[in-house]
């Protein structure tokens, strides 16, 4: 199964509302940090549900606001979930980005990332696309540290790219990124039961659930275009 049609699988079930909640509880700690003035423009790579791009523009005031997703059933999702007329939706290619060199001032990518079939190659249209000091925001919780995600690849047909933490900085140097920071943004909003209801469903122990949450959380890497 392609990336496209595993999400548009997601898009027509309604998943995608679902990845929405459960990533706004480390990605607005994340989008919080971004850097983005009135009036700058931003790529949302890899959108969903574009809940994203929403938030940018209701909190920073980014100007014109993209959200890309290769699955045509997210974007179409996506659009229908705003009327604001500065925000809006395509289905493209992590590897051919449809813009311009210089063209965007910042990019936040969350849970997407892995996804791309030739992630040192899409470090390099980032970094043709990002105007000089612009950023790209990386947040992913499928790394090689968060060993509690290992497993997810079982139940995803694609082949996804599961780097370590100096294996993002060194890419990211590589396709001509300067690293800013690097850290862990743990979400602290998940409920974790007391130590006798384990084991669960999901988790044979507290202690896995308490390092899955509160230290891995959300890997967020964080480059500059020269």
């Amino acid at each position: 199964m392609s990336v496209r049609e595993e999400f548009d699988d997601w898009a027509t079930s309604g998943r995608d509302k679902g990845m929405e909640e459960r990533h706004w509880h480390t990605a607005k700690h994340a989008l919080a940090r971004m850097p983005v003035e009135p009036g700058e423009t931003v790529l949302d790579l890899g959108c969903g549900s574009g809940y994203a791009g929403r938030a940018l523009r209701d909190t920073k005031g980014a100007g014109r606001v993209y959200g890309l997703d290769g699955a045509p059933e997210m974007a179409r999702n996506a659009a229908s979930y705003t009327d604001d007329a500065n925000v809006g939706f395509l289905v493209g290619d992590f590897d051919a980005l449809p813009f311009a060199d210089d063209s965007i001032d910042h990019v936040w990518s969350m849970e997407a990332f892995y996804y791309a079939a030739d992630p040192h190659h899409t470090l390099e249209e980032l970094a043709r696309i990002l105007r000089p000091g612009g950023t790209f925001y990386c947040a992913v919780n499928y790394y090689e540290e968060n060993v509690h995600s290992h497993e997810w690849q079982e139940f995803i047909d694609i082949e996804m790219t599961r780097w370590d933490r100096d294996e993002y900085r060194a890419a990211f140097r590589e396709a001509g990124l300067h690293v800013a920071e690097q850290d862990n943004v743990p979400d602290r909003e998940i409920t974790i039961p007391d130590n006798d209801e384990f084991p669960l469903e999901d988790w044979d122990t507290r202690e896995a659930m308490v390092e899955r949450y509160r230290e891995f959380g959300t890997l967020l890497t964080v480059g500059v275009a020269p």
